[in-house]
């Protein structure tokens, strides 16, 4: 059996696909897998990490701008995109696939495409709520669409009926105790643990409205609370530093550059707070975590958004959009929340609720029925 997936860009396309192409690696050994991608994203150096064979196309995105620059850009793009089919035709003919699986990002567009017109099976997963341009126009093509969200229904034309799989988490949070997690933090039994973070890189919007409640914390002591600057925010560690905290630390709280150890982190949590991407939203659900999402504008579809509102439409989860951002709006939220231990215990339900802890398997099952 030999599947091929095509996925790349960021590492909320990649990571899914690395999960189910290790699970179904681990669950058949007669499986051959392949992955397409392009050279100079971390693709390249993720999958390769991850053990599978890793092929190249030449690829690239349209900028949705008429610049000069863009204009340029878009211009090289369209004749990638026509090289890119013919790249895509012969990693195919070489490796015959079975089927062909796309996750995501502009590299999925060329590959799947082709793959359509060569009779293979195809299937594609997409990670959000509001589906991407790439899904969007291959799902009217491919033999099966599978989603992480319900919601993500009504933004698609589909050939057949799209399937609701998850996004698959990794197995350390699912296993992850919040008794023994708060031990390993020394947090206290009568005290709230908040959890903030901007991603791995961090944003500024949230540190900026975090700086002050982070001090006001650190010396009122009412709950515990652990920050992530992310590794482009070290410029906020200097400022706490400046305020007395030593090597990131002050009475209940923590300020770290990155958290390295997410699955103790989220497991002690009463609270998070953060971004909504896809992968951390379902995260949050599997671990029946109550969240303040604070949707990042700036990326395509503005996708975040649609994601935070599928938990937000539930009950399951809070947001508060970047452009109205402060300290005072998230202080406000954040004592709300902690005032009033019932309506954090709903939430944390209704988000578990949506969790789905067996997406791995079902993307897999779905994929390797398309091969047989």
């Amino acid at each position: 059996m030999k599947i091929l997936f095509a996925t790349g860009g960021t590492a909320g396309h990649i990571n899914p696909a690395l999960a189910v192409a290790s699970y179904i690696r681990e669950t058949n050994k007669d499986a051959q897998i392949m992955f397409i991608g392009t050279a100079d994203h971390m693709e390249s150096r993720l999958v390769p990490e991850a053990g599978f064979d890793f092929k190249t196309i030449d690829i690239s995105g349209f900028k949705r701008s008429f610049s000069p620059k863009a204009i340029s850009h878009n211009v090289k793009t369209v004749f990638r995109l026509m090289k890119s089919s013919g790249e895509s035709k012969k990693i195919i003919s070489d490796f015959k696939p079975d089927v062909v699986v796309g996750f995501g990002g502009y590299v999925s567009g060329p590959v799947l495409q082709t793959a359509v017109k060569m009779g293979i099976p195809t299937c594609i997963h997409e990670q959000n709520a509001y589906p991407g341009i790439t899904n969007k126009t291959l799902a009217k093509e491919v033999d099966r669409v599978m989603l992480t969200v319900e919601d993500a229904k009504k933004h698609l034309e589909s050939k057949n009926e799209p399937i609701v799989t998850g996004l698959p988490v990794r197995g350390e949070l699912l296993k992850a105790d919040r008794d023994v997690a708060r031990a390993q933090l020394n947090i206290p039994d009568d005290k709230y643990l908040v959890l903030s973070f901007g991603g791995s890189l961090g944003a500024e919007p949230l540190n900026n409205a975090m700086f002050d409640i982070l001090i006001d914390s650190a010396h009122t002591g009412r709950y515990c609370h652990i920050h992530s600057v992310g590794t482009n925010g070290g410029e906020f560690l200097d400022k706490f530093a400046k305020k007395g905290f030593v090597d990131g630390k002050m009475g209940t709280v923590e300020v770290r550059k990155y958290i390295d150890n997410m699955d103790v982190c989220m497991a002690a949590a009463d609270l998070v707070i953060g971004r909504a991407g896809a992968s951390s939203i379902s995260e949050i659900e599997a671990m029946g975590k109550a969240s303040i999402l604070i949707p990042s504008p700036y990326v395509a579809e503005n996708h975040q958004y649609h994601n935070a509102m599928a938990l937000v439409n539930r009950n399951a989860g809070f947001i508060i959009e970047e452009k109205d951002l402060t300290s005072h709006t998230l202080y406000e939220k954040i004592d709300e929340l902690l005032s009033d231990g019932d309506r954090l215990k709903e939430v944390e339900r209704n988000a578990k609720a949506m969790a789905i802890t067996d997406a791995r398997e079902r993307i897999a099952s779905i994929i390797l029925s398309l091969a047989k």
